[in-house]
């Protein structure tokens, strides 16, 4: 694949209570990817990016909540979630510290 288009794929580390209990219980990150990414390539750049062996990957497609601004209603956009499961022994870490 491309590497140029591997590197665009992960947009950013998605941050929630769901994710931090997915990531200490089944050793699990979570991204916000592009829309059309698929699981092959988000495979190959995680294992670009981070240097770690994935074992598996599984995308959920986020629906847009329809939002209230004053008195007319608009909708967020949708958007794609990926569940990346690591091999034991790996471990991403966002806060490095140096």
């Amino acid at each position: 694949m491309n590497q140029e288009r591997l590197l665009k794929i992960l947009l950013a580390p998605h941050v929630s209570e769901k994710s931090n209990r997915v990531a200490e219980r089944c050793n699990q990150v979570v991204f916000k990817v592009i829309p059309d990414a698929t699981k092959p390539e988000i495979r190959d750049a995680v294992e670009l990016l981070f240097k770690v062996k994935v074992k598996g990957v599984t995308v959920v497609n986020v629906k847009g909540k329809r939002k209230r601004f004053g008195s007319t209603f608009g909708r967020r956009s949708d958007w794609k979630k990926a569940y990346v499961s690591l091999e034991a022994g790996n471990e991403i870490d966002f806060m490095m510290a140096e």
